[in-house]
């Protein structure tokens, strides 16, 4: 396939560029399910003149339906999307990225999706969708699947369904309560997979941030300490990865703290462990739930992230090698190779 698109690249690379716009397009729709032409024109950087001859042209193939109400995929367009997915990769040059991100930081699988989450919700929701497949391809019966919070993971809540294997399994939070959003903390989006697959879920309810002597006190209690040991078991742990500064805030962390995190170099913050540019651990927090040690013991962990403003960190958690598969949009994966 790769040979016949180099092809086609110097033959024809008006056909290829008209390919990637009517799949991007198709891909935006399929992705809102429904959304007006002038919101898919603003997140397309398109102008609506364009935009209208493209849907009437993909309206006329019978790939979309267009009414008052916006533009949605048909059967039919879900059918090209889903054929069109391994040449997609080709087309946007992103298996030769994959190759190149996989080679580089040693990880056994990477999916890339086009586009950059820091500008376009639909990219963050293609990496939802990549990271829910990936979770399927790597589960099995009864397994317990400890997830962290935030809004990446959040998407991939919403991309699951029912699978045998899920039914089986067990959610957790990874960690306590960050204080957030309740819709982004580790508690809701476990709750939601289990829903959204009919599996199970165990909720732990204390805060993400404790002092020495509240933790000490909170692991002698026998309910939290048998959640605590479910949550080490788990087999597999979905999570984000976030930029040191943005992650402490959130952490609201103390002004000594922050000082600790800029003369230590931290870069990263990963399951409430603190990463500089060499993967090293400089600061971690007191926190219930997973440890480094647990980490490093699970059989399959897959990081969910994107966005080229996290393009360094995800580079620096990488670089700690305790990564099996790695989901990241295409700005992210190419500022990634700057770092390296």
């Amino acid at each position: 396939m790769r040979a016949i698109l180099n092809i086609q690249k110097q033959l024809m690379p008006d056909l290829l560029d008209v390919m990637k716009k009517r799949y991007t397009i198709l891909r935006h729709i399929a992705a809102s399910r429904l959304i007006g032409r002038r919101t898919l024109a603003a997140s397309l950087n398109m102008t609506e003149r364009v935009l209208r001859a493209e849907a009437d042209f993909l309206k006329e193939q019978g790939l979309v339906d267009i009414d008052p109400a916006g533009i949605r995929l048909t059967e039919a367009g879900q059918k090209v999307l889903d054929e069109m997915e391994p040449m997609a990769k080709e087309l946007f040059g992103l298996s030769e990225l994959e190759e190149k991100i996989r080679d580089t930081f040693h990880i056994s699988q990477v999916i890339i999706v086009p586009g950059d989450s820091d500008t376009s919700p639909y990219t963050k929701k293609e990496m939802g969708r990549a990271g829910a497949s990936a979770l399927r391809r790597y589960v099995s019966q009864e397994t317990v699947i400890a997830v962290t919070g935030g809004s990446t993971m959040a998407e991939v809540a919403t991309h699951l369904s029912p699978t045998t294997a899920l039914k089986g399994s067990w959610f957790v939070p990874a960690r306590g309560g960050l204080g957030e959003s309740v819709e982004f903390q580790a508690n809701t989006i476990a709750s939601t997979m289990a829903k959204k697959t009919g599996g199970q879920y165990r909720l732990l309810h204390v805060p993400d941030h404790l002092g020495e002597e509240a933790y000490q006190s909170l692991i002698q209690e026998p309910n939290i300490r048998e959640l605590i040991e479910v949550i080490r078991s788990a087999r597999i742990v979905l999570h984000g990865i976030g930029e040191a500064n943005v992650m402490a805030k959130r952490r609201r962390a103390d002004e000594a703290t922050f000082s600790a995190l800029a003369r230590e170099g931290a870069l990263a913050e990963a399951f409430g462990y603190y990463f500089d540019r060499d993967g090293v651990v400089v600061h971690k927090m007191p926190t219930v739930g997973l440890r480094l040690e647990d980490i490093q013991q699970t059989e399959t962990v897959i990081a969910v992230a994107g966005g080229k403003s996290k393009g360094e960190s995800i580079a620096s958690v990488l670089r700690f090698g305790h990564e099996d598969v790695l989901v990241t949009d295409e700005a992210a994966a190419r500022e990634m190779l700057n770092y390296t």
